[in-house]
């Protein structure tokens, strides 16, 4: 069985979908209509910032987001066309709207609109705060929440600290208010974490200091009609299937101010029977998250057209 995974913020660089944009037809329709659906929200010439850049405002959250989306969009397009499709899908944070894409619970229009009120809705929740994510390195889950525990009792909740993204086994990443990530990064190196890697972000991203985002994303989705799933979509904020008792609407309100379970998902997944897992997005990040996860699953990363084509081949499609 397969599983397709979508990247999430970070993994951006100038110059992304270029060599896509250049041979494919479909590709460089969907970079134009994601331009067209974004300028409704933000003024934003997808292909342009994508290919030129520069680095600095492609990296700013309300850009990063309908960008990345675009390119996933654009590449899964490429991979029905050669008849692949995916039997589960999931994706790191902003990833999960095109894992719904993926799934035809939402239409292409409507997602590249609603990832940029979502980027812009997260780069205001930020405004005005001095806010930090890092990445701890050699931690269990249990001694993060300990940790990030000690930090928010220490500061009696005037600045907090949450565990945001579950990578993979030996890599959590905590969020929120410096002070507190900071605290809490003190508090993990006594605790024997092997390393705090500072992380290039310009918000608190999934902690409950997301939760203005969050408020107006939710009125967002009254205006949004979900289909049902064509393929097994795997929840962020879940780490497994929605429950008949669980709405998507819902899980995306949660998702902007909760944890990120990657690592579970990916189990989830291969639990469920997929052995092979396709990465889309810039880098390779995902892929490393996998294979430090799980054993016996091969995974392909979809970065450029050599990697589609290569991807294509060795799957027989």
């Amino acid at each position: 069985m397969l599983g397709i995974v979508y990247a999430g913020q970070g993994s951006q660089r100038v110059g992304m979908g270029q060599d896509f944009y250049e041979k494919y037809d479909s590709f460089r329709k969907t970079f134009d209509g994601a331009t067209e659906a974004v300028k409704k929200v933000t003024d934003m010439d997808v292909a342009k910032l994508c290919f030129e850049g520069p680095e600095e405002q492609l990296s700013q959250t309300k850009y990063t987001q309908p960008a990345m989306v675009a390119f996933a969009i654009g590449v899964t397009k490429l991979l029905r066309e050669a008849g692949i499709t995916a039997d589960y899908t999931c994706g790191l944070s902003l990833g999960e709207y095109s894992a719904l894409y993926e799934a035809g619970t939402i239409n292409e229009e409507d997602v590249m609109e609603l990832i940029a009120k979502r980027g812009k809705y997260m780069a205001e929740a930020s405004e005005g705060l001095d806010v930090k994510m890092a990445a701890v390195m050699g931690a269990d889950r249990e001694t993060v929440f300990e940790c990030c525990g000690k930090a928010n009792a220490e500061l009696m909740g005037e600045k907090i600290v949450q565990a945001a993204n579950f990578n993979c086994p030996g890599q959590i990443v905590i969020s929120g208010d410096a002070l507190a990530v900071d605290k809490a990064s003190a508090y993990l190196k006594e605790a024997g974490a092997k390393r705090i890697v500072p992380l290039k972000v310009s918000g608190p991203f999934h902690t409950s200091l997301m939760k203005p985002a969050g408020d107006k994303l939710a009125e967002e989705f009254k205006n949004i009609s979900f289909n049902e799933e064509q393929s097994k979509v795997v929840f962020n904020c879940l780490g497994r299937e929605k429950n008949d008792g669980e709405d998507i609407p819902t899980l995306l309100e949660k998702q902007v101010q909760s944890s990120v379970y990657l690592e579970d998902s990916i189990k989830y997944m291969v639990d469920a029977g997929v052995d092979t897992i396709i990465e889309i997005g810039p880098g390779k990040a995902i892929s490393k998250f996998i294979n430090k996860t799980v054993d016996d699953v091969k995974v392909y990363s979809i970065d450029s057209v050599e990697d589609f084509e290569n991807t294509v081949k060795e799957l027989g499609a």
